[in-house]
């Protein structure tokens, strides 16, 4: 039979377990690579002097594969002394690897920021604290959103590398499946039609967000 809808039916509920483990994983990822990025594209904008190292930190993040980054953390810092478990390691290489990308899409919404907007807080006797806060942060983000949102389906998308280490997320879970039975067609399928759904989730989301935001 090409395809068994008993079958279907009888591991669906172990991948949507699976899933689970993958929304997980997206979004303490997510979670990662935001603030991280965050981080990185502030000190770049108030610290022009290690701004060149944050720069070359980005770029050497940016110019490797999240997989190599994904077995340095797991198979190499252990060498250093810091063990980290599977799913910890799979989540924080993630995490690392798109606050590089979300960096430069903070540090763009920050350039469009007009100079005037400093000069005016300066004339007004606000710290530099207050100015970033108050100021230059909710005028920065909201034209973000729409960007931020594509790298959150793109680290989502990019979960099931998390299966080169042996955890147990829907890739896996179905790779699993078919050995197992020796039937790819189901699993791999079912696997396919849930990263869909909830990419259009999670785009319905942002794209909900984005216009709340354009509304205040």
């Amino acid at each position: 039979m090409m395809w068994d809808w008993t079958f279907t039916f009888e591991i669906l509920p172990v991948l949507a377990r699976a899933a689970t483990m993958t929304v997980e994983a997206t979004a303490l990822g997510f979670v990662i690579a935001a603030t991280l990025g965050l981080v990185l594209a502030s000190i770049r904008l108030a610290f022009p002097a290690a701004g060149v190292a944050v720069t070359v930190l980005v770029e050497l993040i940016r110019s490797t594969p999240l997989l190599i980054q994904i077995f340095f953390l797991y198979f190499v810092l252990p060498k250093a002394g810091i063990v980290l478990d599977a799913f910890t390691a799979g989540v924080a290489a993630i995490g690392i690897h798109y606050a590089a990308y979300c960096s430069e899409v903070y540090r763009a919404g920050f350039e469009n920021i007009p100079r005037g907007q400093w000069e005016a807080s300066i004339a007004l006797n606000l710290s530099p604290w207050n100015t970033f806060k108050d100021i230059i942060l909710p005028q920065a983000l909201p034209p973000v959103v729409p960007a931020l949102g594509n790298y959150l389906i793109a680290l989502f998308k990019e979960t099931p590398l998390l299966s080169a280490i042996a955890v147990l997320e829907l890739m896996q879970t179905a790779k699993n499946i078919g050995s197992e039975t020796f039937r790819y067609t189901e699993p791999v399928t079912l696997v396919g039609v849930f990263f869909l759904v909830m990419s259009l989730v999670s785009a319905g989301i942002i794209r909900m967000l984005e216009s709340w935001l354009q509304r205040r």
